[in-house]
């Protein structure tokens, strides 16, 4: 059964995974209780569900249980790691590299740090979204106390060379961050492999609950040190005071079991599917892939329709098919992309530009439907005229 608007924004958020919902319902009704409540046993058994979760969460990234900080979400992670580091290591240098197609999470983090006085280097990108890695070493100085590069791009799915890049920064003795968000559930993440020493990650992308993420935080080879955000009382390990969202950090665990439990079977069905609709949007005269859907994620494709009027599928599919122009934090303004922009594209061929991300529950019939009225609405602009 084809459900409408067929659901293909899972960059944007994923739906919850009912055995999420089924682990998190008893944490918001009887077993209630906060976790730094440490007196009697509604507490302790909060305490024991956060502790389960955390060991979860860090075995799917392979990382220490001790080394999972819960946040309110990868922004909040985003922005301890990047302000955490600039104070920290205030003494030490001024100076982070990054690049032009980060989410804007970690860019208007930089362009506050910069407004404090610290330097910031963005590098550029070739028209597939990659950045060079002598670029990148060679921005690298002195007084460089953080590389921020991310490991998928929220719009176009591209993966980085992340073990490259963090070789790179291990050369040099610079930590790296690493915003992971789009990655982690979806291909193998490894913070000890990958050479990570800070990593950004949310529930809500791999079919957890929203209002909870995690930021990994290194604690030996090199020991990270961070200024925190907020302050009063000193909960996780003082890195980030408030009381822990039980039911939701409960969630995030149970569904980065799931994920992974599933995860290379499940990346090869999406990489069929993705393909499937690629492939048969790609028959269209004038539509083109942005990035390279070899070193993509398996369930994301960005396409641009550069026929006239292009700029206008997106509002003719809304209402059968459930896409996005791009970052769901931005995609709500009428700008171009700042991805496809600095990937070389001009404005009207980002502005019609439309991602598909495809998820756990996306059928092939959901597939077949969304390129026929893809295809439709394509038909419609030629007939318009615009």
């Amino acid at each position: 059964m084809v459900r409408y608007p067929i659901y293909l924004d899972h960059s944007a958020t994923t739906p919850c995974d009912p055995a999420v919902v089924e682990e998190m319902l008893p944490y918001l009704t009887t077993h209630f209780g906060n976790a730094s409540s440490r007196s009697h046993a509604y507490g302790w058994m909060a305490e024991e569900a956060v502790d389960l979760a955390r060991e979860r969460v860090a075995a799917l990234i392979g990382a220490g249980a001790p080394e999972v900080v819960f946040t309110s979400g990868a922004t909040e992670s985003v922005n301890l790691a990047l302000q955490g580091v600039a104070e920290a290591y205030a003494r030490k240098g001024d100076h982070l590299v990054t690049c032009a197609t980060e989410h804007k999470a970690v860019l208007d983090v930089c362009q506050r740090l910069e407004r404090k006085g610290c330097r910031i280097t963005i590098l550029p990108v070739d028209p597939m979204g990659r950045v060079d890695l002598g670029a990148l070493e060679a921005a690298i100085e002195d007084r460089t106390i953080l590389v921020a590069l991310m490991y998928a791009n929220n719009e176009t799915g591209l993966l980085s060379p992340v073990r490259d890049i963090s070789a790179i920064a291990r050369k040099h003795g610079v930590p790296f961050f690493c915003d992971a968000t789009q990655a982690v559930g979806k291909v193998p993440v490894d913070v000890e492999a990958d050479g990570i020493d800070l990593m950004a990650f949310t529930a809500h992308k791999l079919y957890g609950p929203k209002g909870v993420g995690a930021l990994y935080v290194r604690r030996r080879n090199p020991r990270m040190s961070l200024v925190p955000l907020l302050y009063g009382g000193g909960h996780e390990r003082g890195l980030r005071s408030g009381t822990l969202n039980v039911p939701g950090i409960v969630g995030f665990g149970k569904a980065c079991a799931i994920c992974g439990d599933g995860m290379d079977a499940e990346s090869v069905r999406l990489r069929r599917l993705r393909d499937a609709l690629a492939g048969s949007l790609l028959q269209i005269p004038d539509v083109m892939l942005n990035g390279d859907a070899a070193t993509s994620l398996p369930h994301v494709a960005n396409l641009s329709f550069r026929m006239p009027g292009g700029d206008g599928i997106l509002r003719r599919l809304v209402r059968d098919v459930a896409v996005s122009s791009g970052s769901a934090c931005t995609s709500a303004t009428l700008s171009p992309s700042h991805v496809l922009k600095a990937m070389g594209l001009d404005d009207a061929h980002a502005l019609a530009s439309v991602r598909f991300s495809l998820g756990r529950y996306t059928t092939p019939e959901e597939v077949a439907k969304a390129v026929a009225c893809t295809e439709a609405a394509v038909a419609e602009l030629g007939s318009s005229g615009s």
